[in-house]
């Protein structure tokens, strides 16, 4: 059996956290509350990050693969709208050769922490006093996010190659209990 429910152990899932906070934060401060693009922004970082979740909590590997795609894909929509926001507020977006781009990347993420939880009094804080640099840091932590869920989603993938499928062993137990009898 998988160690189902190890989403509280994976990095990924805590930033997906801290971005769908800092989202719901973010719209709140500088997105008009009766628009769409507010509504589709807290429902992309909550699908990223419950999507993570949910993938975890399968025992099928193949489902675990698809529900961490579909993260990855609601991450990749809130980063365009982010993106979007910047442009269409004549804000600058920020080189990955930035240095405040590099200082965001090197934070470290601690499972059982998230680095919203006091807005005052966390990583992040520095970021939040202006929608420029704000929404930068969101671009940032998207791109982030997005790499590091790359990467699980490799790790899920050789997992497969290597131990099979849900279906797969369950018939091969299957045909291991018929030819015991």
């Amino acid at each position: 059996m998988t160690n189902l429910g190890g989403y509280k152990s994976l990095i990924v899932y805590w930033l997906a956290t801290d971005i769908y906070d800092l989202t719901v934060i973010f719209c709140n401060r500088h997105i008009d509350k009766k628009s769409r693009t507010t509504d589709q922004m807290i429902q992309a970082a909550r699908s990223g990050k419950q999507n993570i979740v949910e993938g975890s909590l399968e025992p099928s590997v193949e489902s675990n693969i698809k529900l961490t795609g579909i993260a990855r894909a609601s991450f990749g929509e809130l980063l365009e709208d982010y993106k979007d926001y910047l442009r269409q507020n004549n804000l600058p977006i920020w080189s990955k050769d930035d240095n405040r781009v590099w200082k965001i990347r090197k934070m470290r993420i601690f499972p059982n922490e998230s680095n919203k939880s006091n807005e005052t009094n966390s990583s992040y804080s520095s970021y939040l006093n202006n929608a420029k640099s704000f929404a930068n840091l969101m671009v940032t932590l998207c791109f982030k996010e997005g790499y590091l869920l790359d990467k699980l989603l490799i790790s899920q993938q050789e997992k497969f190659i290597k131990k099979g499928g849900f279906w797969e062993n369950l018939f091969k137990k299957r045909i291991e209990f018929k030819n015991r009898f």
